[in-house]
């Protein structure tokens, strides 16, 4: 949240959320971001977290 629009390629998230000695497949990120927008969307934030086609996903406030 601290870095709202940028845009974080899946294998970024990946280093940044596992570290970078473990292996775990790129899609895991997805499953991991459609459970966070499941979440979100109890109270309607859904919309936060938003995919950049063919980059990753980013944070933002911008509907």
């Amino acid at each position: 949240m601290t870095h709202q629009e940028r845009v974080f390629t899946r294998g970024q998230l990946l280093d940044n959320v596992w570290g970078t000695n473990v292996y775990v497949e790129e899609r895991t990120v997805d499953v991991h971001i459609r459970r966070l927008r499941k979440a979100l969307a109890v109270s309607g934030h859904d919309r936060l977290v938003q995919t950049v086609r063919g980059a990753g996903y980013r944070f933002s406030a911008k509907p």
